[in-house]
């Protein structure tokens, strides 16, 4: 996993904070094809994830607008793996979408390379 390499703003992010049960049955395979499916919807942007070792996770996921947020919920596939989720994978989750108006970062590798170019 990267960090997602983004248009500058405005744009869209949903964070999908969720602790996890110990039940896997399919969950990695159904995750996979949910990044693969929402990389085929309009409007989706990137995505980044992480997970610690006693299940807690963050997904953002990031779009062009409100209405494309829509849509992707309302996917078939994935309105069947949001069922997955409620009944097998987490114990929690919580959804929170926010309009990114300034977005700003670091890079260590490009620094290096402008310093050993000099």
């Amino acid at each position: 996993m990267s960090i997602a390499t983004l248009p500058a703003p405005p744009y869209y992010v949903v964070c999908f904070s969720s602790q996890r049960t110990e039940v896997e049955d399919g969950y990695g395979d159904v995750g996979a094809a949910m990044v693969e499916l929402a990389q085929q919807q309009p409007g989706f942007l990137g995505f980044e994830s992480a997970r610690r070792a006693d299940g807690f996770g963050i997904i953002n996921s990031y779009w062009r607008d409100e209405e494309s947020i829509r849509a992707w919920k309302a996917v078939v596939d994935h309105v069947e793996a949001q069922r997955r989720g409620r009944a097998d994978w987490y114990t929690r989750y919580e959804i929170r979408v926010a309009l990114v108006e300034r977005a700003y970062g670091f890079g260590a590798e490009s620094v290096q390379l402008r310093s050993s170019s000099l």
